[in-house]
């Protein structure tokens, strides 16, 4: 059983008591909507041995009820929302829980939750969605966790894995988490990756953890933070068993520490099936202490790690400038195309140019793009009113069409300019200004998109800050070819200053039966009745996010858009429109789905004045919010948003 938008509260009542004997796995994450009173049914389940519990309300009464009638339950995933009371459990929950080997427990407030009971764990994922504030502006401290300190020492756990989301709170409530690891590291731990937005320094207990993992454990995963690797000879010391995935994200790791460390360090990499190099700007060029970021990449390397693994499945090279030299083989699709496995890759648009740059293509002129002034805001200069000439589909010539052909079964691809940043990104922090795309993107449009048609199996599509896109006729390649297609992630394509391919959107969104999520960034969007017409058509569509600096919308095509897709439960507008407009929009949304509505969120975000972060994580945390203006009283600029969510 899984979740699902139209499992009313009956149906599953019903369901639960036909067939709750036999059921050993539930899946009920996400279904917010869902009473207290509903949830408790699960109880009924007493076969249960998997079950996730993740978005539902649930009170640490209603979860020890429910876990106490479970005594053959190992993995369990909850979250931990403000109120929580561990000594609210009761011994038969406990029992339960004693027995769990598995546990992902998301945290929307400072808790150990209940870990201190979980002491046969074998994996732990946890999640940190902590805020700053309190939605009264009381400020959280990491502290209030001391009285909960009994966690046990994880003998058996073999996995652990923690995502921060932005903010102090949650690196203080980890570091909690990791001072009872550095106490007695597990013998068996074979996985140890924290993911982390920004910087995380290094405490006395992370340095003794580390040091004893290079002494007791031999990893098959490794994650850490950049500041714990740059400088460090850490990974001379780490002791590796059949590795299966590496993330060096964001860290100053060099073509040679990569050599050295990773690939000529008598290790068996054939296992090797994921590797995160995102953000390394010198992985695969030379030793240099001259060398700039937009330097060519020296081959070399990475054919060495091309040859060392032949295995691998996931890829990330994205956030840096992977500029490939002149000369036969060289290129880096070209080198890449030799990695048969590849089922997710992710690269800088630069990184696909051919190269040298192609004549049949001119650059963009300096005054087509879009100027910088002041606090991130642009000025149109000189924006072209006919689009340029270019080709209209995929050129087999190109290094791009010859690693696509390579990696048919690819199900999830990202092409992000290697300069861009996101005004509202999902897990690290936001920047305001945000630098112009890299001059070698130029040369990457219409048709290089339209070469991801190739991929038949398709299901996760990012494409970000492609200057050159004209016309929108690759996009319409990919609707009409990549039918897989269930997520879709738009952003800065284009002149920054003129929408140029909502034609090419609107024709590909016509094609797309089975896309369940849309992201959409781009300034200047005019959200209109044509926009929510193809989209329309996407029938299965169940999340939309629109983002939109100075963008507008017409709320008579939202309001039939939500009509026409009644399966959409999440949409987020982000764009510039007055506060009249959101509110009457909002109340009309409110009188015609009130029976319906979840609840509905009117945010204002200033981004000038950077409290853009506060606003995302009360988004992201479900925690209703108004913010109306700045603590200085200056003029702002402020986005409106409209936040539906709805069964």
């Amino acid at each position: 059983m899984a979740s699902s938008g139209e499992a009313s509260e009956d149906k599953v009542k019903r369901l639960v008591k036909e067939i709750g004997r036999d059921v050993q796995q539930l899946s009920m994450a996400g279904c917010y909507w869902l009473s207290g009173t509903t949830v408790e049914h699960v109880a009924r389940c007493r076969g249960l041995v998997r079950v996730n519990l993740s978005g539902c309300p649930l009170t640490s009464l209603r979860l020890s009820k429910v876990l106490s009638a479970l005594p053959h339950l190992r993995s369990l995933a909850i979250d931990v929302s403000p109120g929580f009371d561990a000594s609210q459990l009761s011994s038969e929950c406990k029992a339960t829980l004693s027995r769990v080997q598995e546990l992902k427990q998301t945290l929307y407030t400072p808790s150990y939750g209940v870990v201190p009971c979980c002491t046969s764990l074998e994996k732990l994922l946890l999640y940190f969605e902590i805020l700053d504030r309190t939605r009264e502006g009381a400020v959280l401290s990491g502290q209030l966790m001391v009285g909960q300190s009994n966690v046990p020492h994880y003998q058996h756990l073999r996995v652990f894995y923690a995502r921060l989301a932005p903010g102090y709170i949650n690196q203080e409530v980890v570091r909690l988490y990791l001072a009872v690891l550095s106490d007695r590291t597990p013998e068996n731990l074979h996985a140890f990756l924290i993911s982390v937005p920004g910087s995380f320094a290094e405490s006395g207990a992370t340095r003794n953890l580390l040091e004893s993992m290079a002494r007791n454990v031999a990893l098959d995963a490794l994650q850490l933070p950049k500041s714990w690797l740059n400088g460090s000879a850490l990974l001379q010391h780490m002791k590796f068993s059949s590795p299966f995935y590496f993330s060096f994200s964001r860290c100053a790791l060099s073509g040679g520490h990569l050599l050295q460390r990773v690939i000529d360090g008598g290790r068996d990499l054939q296992s090797l099936a994921g590797l995160n190099l995102s953000g390394c700007a010198h992985c695969l060029a030379p030793d240099c202490l001259l060398r700039k970021a937009e330097d060519d990449i020296d081959p070399a390397i990475l054919e060495a790690l091309v040859a060392a693994c032949p295995n691998l499945r996931h890829l990330n090279l994205s956030a840096a400038h992977h500029h490939s030299p002149a000369g036969p083989s060289q290129h880096l699709c070209q080198l890449l195309a030799r990695l048969p496995h590849l089922r997710s890759l992710s690269l800088p648009v630069c990184a696909v140019a051919d190269s040298p740059p192609r004549a049949d293509r001119a650059p963009i002129p300096p005054t087509m793009r879009a100027v910088p002034r002041g606090f991130g805001k642009k000025v149109r200069i000189g924006v072209q009113s006919v689009p340029f000439p270019g080709p209209a589909g995929p050129q087999p010539s190109s290094v791009f069409w010859s690693l696509l052909k390579n990696v048919p079964f690819l199900d999830r691809l990202e092409l992000i300019g290697s300069n861009f940043s996101s005004a509202m990104p999902r897990n690290e922090p936001a920047i305001r200004n945000s630098l112009p795309p890299c001059s070698r993107a130029q040369s990457v449009g219409d048709a290089e998109v339209a070469a991801i048609g190739q991929l038949a199996f398709l299901r996760h599509l990012t494409l970000a800050q492609l200057p050159s896109i004209l016309t929108g006729s690759g996009l319409v390649s990919i609707g009409l070819q990549c039918q897989q297609l269930q997520s879709l992630s738009l952003a800065h394509l284009g002149l920054m200053g003129k929408v140029v391919y909502m034609s090419g959107l609107s024709d590909m969104l016509k094609h797309c039966k089975r896309l369940k999520d849309l992201r959409l960034e781009q300034p200047y969007f005019s959200a209109n009745a044509q926009f929510f017409q193809a989209l329309s058509q996407c029938s299965a569509l169940q999340r939309l996010c629109l983002v939109s600096r100075s963008g507008t919308l017409q709320p008579e095509a939202v309001l039939a858009f939500m009509a026409r897709c009644l399966h959409v439960v999440v949409c987020h507008l982000f764009t510039g429109e007055s506060l009249s407009t959101c509110r009457s929009l909002q109340q009309a949304l409110l009188r015609r789905w009130r029976p319906h509505v979840m609840w509905l969120l009117l945010l204002l975000l200033d981004f000038l004045l950077g409290s853009a972060h506060q606003a995302q994580g009360s988004l992201l945390t479900s925690c209703p919010l108004l913010w109306t203006g700045s603590p200085t009283g200056r003029g702002i600029l402020v986005h409106r948003v409209h936040f539906i969510i709805r069964p």
